[in-house]
């Protein structure tokens, strides 16, 4: 039987204090060639720290970093050769207009101008942003101003692409852009690690690491992590979502309950007996309920459920 092949991206105890604590504590985990890794988490996880470790930017205090045979901690030029880092706060030049910020990036990284003007006319086109090209980046809205940067951070064709919440306060429509060029890249064998705080673009990952401060608190595929949900869901629809929220928490078999849009979601031990006493409850409590139902876990409902079960155990 042949060995599985290495993974491209390896993280082993990685370790860093700032003056207010761990700000990642001992957190390891692989990434395959060609997939799309999400390090998932709220601020203050520790993404942006591991984030700046894997980049080289930032030294760890121990722990190892490999990405793609190369040693990240002892020599950090070396892993740069490998990747491509797109930071929170990415390098625009305002005054510069979308095609010679493009430009400059290529001629950083000394692209032949035959070959990073038909990447960048690719990505582009694939971004909606090719009328825009003789804009200045300063007049771009902010998903536009992202899209550029994963432009930018792309015109060297790299193996491996580390993006830090690249779609925070970006439009739905940018973030759903966005996307789709991640995806065209991982069909080109790009290897993609994105952090992030929306726990709704967990799902579009092929494996991710729940983080909650500096630790891993499970890593799997977004699948197996639902799976691991204890318990079932029950989505409850109302205009009155915050008073529902507060008359069903520490219900008799109720283990969790979340703000979510326009409703609540209940964590529960039995779906179909505690739908009935949900009901009979509000109803009670006098609060309007447009549908109570068993729902499918999401990625934060299984996020909240798995952090609380964790802070329970300690």
């Amino acid at each position: 039987m042949s060995e599985a092949p290495a993974p491209i991206v390896a993280a082993e105890g990685l370790t860093k204090r700032f003056a207010a604590g761990a700000a990642v504590d001992a957190l390891s985990f692989t990434v395959s060639r060609g997939e799309i890794f999400g390090l998932v988490g709220p601020d203050g996880a520790g993404k942006t720290t591991a984030m700046r470790m894997l980049a080289g930017v930032l030294r760890p205090e121990a722990g190892r970093i490999v990405i793609d045979g190369v040693d990240v901690v002892a020599d950090p030029e070396a892993g740069k050769r490998h990747i491509s880092y797109m930071p929170q706060r990415f390098g625009l030049y305002e005054d510069l207009t979308v095609e010679e910020n493009i430009r400059f990036y290529a001629d950083l990284f000394e692209v032949p101008p035959a070959v990073w003007t038909q990447r960048a006319d690719r990505l582009l086109a694939a971004s909606g942003m090719g009328q825009f090209r003789r804009r200045l980046a300063g007049q771009l809205s902010g998903g536009m101003k992202q899209k550029l940067g994963l432009t930018c951070a792309l015109v060297h064709t790299p193996q491996i692409l580390l993006l830090d919440e690249p779609t925070t306060g970006v439009d739905p429509v940018s973030r759903r852009d966005f996307w789709r060029i991640l995806y065209g890249l991982r069909e080109e064998g790009v290897t993609i690690l994105i952090s992030t705080a929306y726990l709704d673009e967990a799902e579009r990952c092929n494996r991710l690491a729940l983080l909650h401060a500096g630790r891993v608190l499970y890593c799997d595929t977004p699948a197996a992590l639902k799976r691991r949900m204890p318990g079932a869901l029950i989505a409850i629809s109302s205009p009155a979502a915050r008073q529902v929220q507060g008359a069903i928490a520490g219900a008799p078999g109720v283990t969790h309950v979340i703000l979510v849009g326009d409703g609540v979601h209940a964590v529960v031990d039995d779906a179909d007996r505690r739908i009935l006493e949900l009901r009979d409850a509000l109803e009670r409590a006098g609060l309007p309920v447009a549908q109570i139902r068993v729902a499918e876990a999401s990625i934060e409902d299984v996020f909240v459920a798995l952090l609380e079960d964790d802070g329970a155990r300690q």
